[in-house]
């Protein structure tokens, strides 16, 4: 006989959020989850009023978890490296490659422990990572361990790279792999970890690292890769003025026409940053509905200039929200990811480039579209159980509680109270449920002592 599944009421948000189609926001709203999905939204005197576990969100702002479209969670350990603190992308990437030349095993598995802790903290609850560099053993599986225990949703993009300095990419030669062993295992780890099925907690993508450190031959039989076993496609263009630079003189074509000439563009494909997109490569993006992970922290702290968002998603371009590595934000805070994206496209194109709920729409639909799923972003029947609570009592959104929404991205960033992911509560009063954090931070830190004092 089947087990009936576990159930769970939310009740008594002060707002709800939906993001469904018609946008509710709900006062005194809540949900009934069975399971791992939502049976039902709506008012709490609306819902069942039993359930396996209840949880009370009085005075609580209930919002759809926030989904992270750009990482490189590793970079946590090196946050606020001196000699990477006033450089530009290409200066940044010359100074901290000698240093991840180092990494192990164990470090890949507490950085991404770390940087998932934080992200959790803030809101997120769906996070894709780019993990392109595998010194001294290292794999993408060392990531897949740490988003099994700490409970988070995980889109693991295998990223590569195989042009070193000698053959005139970026990086040190030590740092690149064979293209064959990088198509091999990518191979291996779809075959290993994908899960192409509603609901589904991890997913492999295959994401080449970027332009100027992958060969052609390598981005095409890696697109053909991903379009044979029906997974996504990433990888990073047109971030600076230097990036668009060196396609124009290495290819001979803008970096979108590159993208386009091998086969990176689609409803598959999402791209970080974008801040260099020029109008063309926009309109192609809305016309083929290929996503961008838009970092704005990132693309503030290394002078990268403003992605033209409000063009982008004027002209239907699929955009979601994404922190970048910690080593270029050297922070990891969903909301006040949302906040920056906010503000900066004010500063570029006007006060009305943006509203708080349009940011709120990107980094929750947005970033669900952008990593191709229709089951995440949006608190409605027979979407996943994702959400994540506000205190609305806490200091920072005292005086504008006539207008909660906007006041989580107006006001300083806040921290969650509750976190729900898959239907399994994975914050509780603003502490993780599934890993203990003291003991993860010690032993990331002193990770992080070691891999520093390997090249001072």
């Amino acid at each position: 006989m089947q087990q009936k599944p576990r159930t769970l009421l939310v009740k008594n948000a002060q707002v709800l959020v939906t993001m469904d189609e018609t946008r509710r926001e709900i006062r005194d709203g809540g949900l009934f989850i069975e399971g791992n999905r939502i049976v039902s939204v709506g008012p709490t005197s609306d819902l069942p009023q039993q359930a396996d576990e209840v949880l009370d969100l009085s005075g609580h702002l209930v919002i759809p978890g926030l989904v992270n479209t750009h990482h490189h969670m590793y970079q946590s350990l090196t946050r606020a490296v001196p000699a990477a603190q006033n450089a530009e992308l290409f200066g940044w990437l010359t100074s901290l490659y000698k240093i991840w030349a180092n990494l192990t095993p164990e470090m890949i598995e507490v950085s991404t422990l770390t940087a998932m802790a934080e992200l959790l903290l803030s809101g997120c609850t769906t996070s894709s990572d780019h993990l392109y560099i595998y010194p001294n053993g290292a794999r993408l599986d060392d990531s897949i361990v740490s988003a099994q225990q700490i409970g988070m949703r995980f889109h693991a993009a295998r990223g590569s790279m195989s042009v070193g300095q000698k053959d005139g990419g970026l990086p040190p030669d030590s740092v690149v792999e064979k293209e064959d062993a990088i198509l091999k295992d990518t191979q291996r780890l779809i075959e290993t970890y994908n899960d192409d099925g509603r609901y589904a907690m991890l997913r492999v993508v295959v994401a080449p690292c970027s332009p100027f450190s992958v060969s052609r031959e390598l981005m095409r039989d890696s697109a053909v890769l991903a379009r044979e076993y029906g997974v996504s496609m990433h990888t990073h263009l047109a971030e600076n003025v230097n990036d668009v630079t060196y396609s124009r003189e290495k290819f001979g074509m803008s970096p979108a026409e590159y993208a386009e000439d091998l086969g990176w563009v689609g409803p598959d494909v999402w791209h970080a940053h974008c801040v260099q997109l020029d109008r063309a490569g926009i309109e192609l993006f809305g016309r083929t509905g290929t996503g961008v992970a838009h970092c704005p922290c990132s693309n503030m702290r290394l002078a990268s200039g403003i992605a033209p968002i409000r063009a982008m998603r004027d002209a239907g371009v699929p955009v979601g929200i994404g922190v970048d590595g910690s080593a270029s934000n050297d922070g990891a805070q969903m909301v006040a990811e949302v906040r920056q994206a906010l503000l900066l496209q004010r500063v570029g194109f006007g006060p009305d480039a943006m509203s708080a709920r349009e940011a709120l729409e990107i980094a929750t639909l947005g970033g669900a579209k952008v990593l191709g799923r229709d089951d995440i972003g949006a608190l409605a029947p027979g979407m996943a159980a994702d959400f994540v609570s506000f205190d609305l009592s806490q200091h920072g959104f005292a005086g504008a509680l006539h207008d909660p929404v906007a006041a989580l991205v107006l006001c300083a960033p806040s921290q969650i109270s509750t976190s729900v992911i898959d239907g399994k509560v994975v914050v509780r009063h603003g502490q993780l449920t599934t890993v203990d954090l003291g003991p993860i931070v010690e032993r990331h830190n002193r990770l992080a002592g070691q891999l520093i004092s390997m090249v001072s």
